[in-house]
């Protein structure tokens, strides 16, 4: 990758100095499955085809790529997808010229001998450890804090997304706000849609509801909740996790492609959907559980209701997590919605099997949750994309 000063033409923050073309590097450890690929590969994305940057991308588990983007080859190397350099890091690291920015896809350990090249480059890289998502408060005060390397002369900067103006913001394509109303107001498309997924079923007043969950003790007593709910519910599970455990739960066999009735609730289980397949999967349902970061960042920008269920830690530290958010999330809803969403929320987080009680509480306050999901989506919107935050930042420390 070699450096480019052209011209791009801005795609948004109008009034900003025309950007210049830099070369990236955003090196990704897959952890957690698919959250942070799925983060890393948008951000790959945004950067290459929204700001015109020329991105490479390091991934170690081509496998759990290939899920995501089916046309990453696993055998190869070095490959060119949708216009962004992928690499696969293995622990042989090739001889390589570190680009001009070095993104740590949350908070991975660089190379050494990749360390030592940048510290002999002038101008040095710009560093980033762009971090976790978080509502905590002190992520506000902790963005963009610069490390200085113990022995090289680097210097690494904390980078934050978060939900408000003083972090990074959350990854917002162009245009994704328009293409997500024009959806969401066309019910011949929604319903074209869930044909297309293999969920075909007439528009006949019950709630839908997408499901995308690790294991939770939890989940049991929620599908009897909705079982039993009389207005009935429809929900849709992508194969994986969800889908394994409610086989167990209801002592039966559930192949993609089929759906299974089982009192009010009706289940369809779908094939694992790419990025841009499940965005419209959220914007279709009425209510959607997620799970981990990048799915719980694309439910917020989908403008419907959501259960967010932090990635499991030991000592119960993600619950703290989990009610950062939701405090902020709620703030805005009378008290008893706000009571309504914190009795599901938590207890699904706890996986208590209190789910099933908040259940019917939560679903009677649905149209004033809704609400609060389109104007805390809006808000989102107001605290600018991240990519053109991080580029921002980057740009002004590279001149």
């Amino acid at each position: 990758m070699t450096k480019q000063r052209q011209p791009v033409a801005e795609l948004a923050n109008a009034g900003r100095r025309p950007r210049t073309r830099h070369c990236w590097d955003i090196f990704c450890s897959v952890v957690d499955n698919f959250g942070d690929i799925g983060f890393c590969w948008r951000l790959a994305r945004r950067l290459t085809t929204g700001l015109g940057q020329d991105v490479r991308l390091w991934v170690d588990d081509l496998g759990s790529f290939k899920r995501l983007r089916p046309g990453v080859d696993t055998e190869r190397a070095e490959q060119n997808i949708d216009g962004v350099e992928v690499c696969h890091w293995t622990s042989q690291f090739p001889v390589v010229r570190p680009a001009q920015i070095v993104i740590e896809g949350f908070g991975v350990r660089l190379p050494d001998q990749y360390i030592e090249a940048m510290a002999v480059m002038h101008p040095a890289p710009v560093w980033i450890n762009l971090e976790y998502l978080s509502a905590e408060a002190w992520v506000d005060e902790h963005h963009t804090l610069p490390s200085p390397h113990p022995r090289l002369p680097l210097t690494k900067y904390f980078f934050f997304p978060g939900f408000t103006a003083a972090t990074g913001g959350v990854l917002i394509e162009d245009g994704l706000t328009a293409a997500r109303e024009a959806m969401q107001a066309d019910a011949v498309a929604v319903q074209a849609f869930r044909r297309a997924l293999g969920c075909d079923a007439d528009d006949d007043g019950r709630l839908w509801v997408s499901l995308f969950c690790y294991e939770n003790a939890a989940l049991p007593a929620l599908v009897s909740a909705w079982a039993d709910d009389a207005r009935g519910v429809h929900c849709v599970v992508p194969e994986g996790y969800a889908l394994a455990q409610l086989e167990k739960i209801l002592a039966r066999s559930v192949p993609v492609g089929t759906r299974v009735e089982h009192r009010h609730l009706t289940l369809h289980a779908v094939h694992f959907l790419d990025p841009d397949q499940y965005d419209r999967l959220l914007w279709s349902c009425d209510m959607n559980f997620v799970r981990g970061e990048e799915s719980f960042v694309r439910a917020q920008l989908a403008a419907r209701p959501l259960i967010w269920q932090a990635y499991p830690q030991e000592a119960a530290t993600h619950l703290d997590k989990a009610l950062a958010f939701r405090q902020r999330y709620s703030a805005a809803l009378g008290e008893a919605e706000a009571q309504a969403y914190a009795a599901l929320f938590d207890a699904w987080n706890r996986q208590d099997p209190a789910c099933a009680a908040a259940w019917p509480r939560f679903a009677a306050c649905l149209d004033s949750i809704r609400a609060n999901a389109a104007a805390w989506s809006g808000r989102l919107l107001q605290n600018g994309d991240l990519a053109l935050n991080l580029d921002k930042f980057c740009e002004d420390r590279l001149e």
